[in-house]
């Protein structure tokens, strides 16, 4: 029979109540190096990152400090922490985002449509056959934050964020101004801000699909907040980028 092996040290001793004879403590020798060996937290990145965030929907007006009162439905709302890694594996940034709890919310009160149209796979498919035949210029664009952009028709009111409750006002409640993650119109809301401001620049809805619009040389699609456009010209696609 095998003896297992052990990493317990023969010169750290203590002394057991149902024994007089000492037993060895069990001493960790293992040459993983760990986080916590190496007395590393987490705990500034992650609040660091909570302050990046507050400060973003602090700069867009997202929401505004009022008083409660009986008759406002509030919601919770809470931190979501992801890592955003390097394609070798390592860590690029630490990402916190604060979403509203959405299943709180109430039909015909603080929310009431919700449906945003997405491009169809049949779309996807004969656009990018079109680029590839006639060899257009093709982009992909993708939205920082795109749900933070769009209005709210119905008020919503929410509590103040974990962590971050205003000391001169710590009973008030946030009446949003612009949607946030986690509301069940949020979708709806961007796709909409994002739908008009392209019919201002020029952009055609398209009949067969409402995710394609259509302007002069130059086709857009999107789904939620990517985007892919395709021109017959190299030129145009800067000057629409920004606009």
């Amino acid at each position: 029979m095998r003896k297992r092996s052990s990493n317990i040290t023969e010169n750290t001793l203590v002394h057991s109540p149902l024994s007089s004879s000492p037993v060895p403590l069990a001493v960790n020798n293992h040459p993983m190096q760990t986080r916590a060996k190496s007395g590393i937290s987490k705990k500034k990145q992650w609040h660091d990152a909570m302050a990046s965030e507050f400060a973003a929907l602090q700069r867009q007006s997202t929401w505004s400090l009022v008083p409660p009162s009986p008759d406002q439905h509030v919601i919770c709302c809470h931190w979501v922490f992801k890592l955003k890694r390097n394609p070798d594996g390592s860590v690029a940034r630490y990402k916190a985002r604060l979403v509203a709890k959405g299943n709180h919310q109430i039909p015909g009160i603080d929310f009431d449509e919700t449906f945003s149209p997405v491009v169809k796979p049949a779309t996807v498919r004969l656009m990018l056959s079109i680029a590839a035949q006639h060899q257009w210029s093709l982009r992909q664009l993708d939205v920082s934050n795109a749900f933070l952009h769009g209005s709210l028709k119905e008020c919503v009111y929410m509590r103040q964020p974990p962590g971050f409750v205003d000391t001169a006002s710590p009973s008030h409640v946030c009446f949003l101004h612009k949607s946030i993650y986690g509301l069940r119109q949020t979708p709806r809301a961007w796709f909409e801000k994002f739908s008009s401001h392209l019919l201002t620049i020029g952009f055609i809805a398209s009949q067969a699909d409402p995710s394609l619009f259509l302007y002069n040389m130059a086709l857009l699609f999107c789904f939620c907040f990517f985007m892919w456009m395709i021109s017959s010209s190299q030129a145009i696609l800067p000057q629409l980028l920004l606009s």
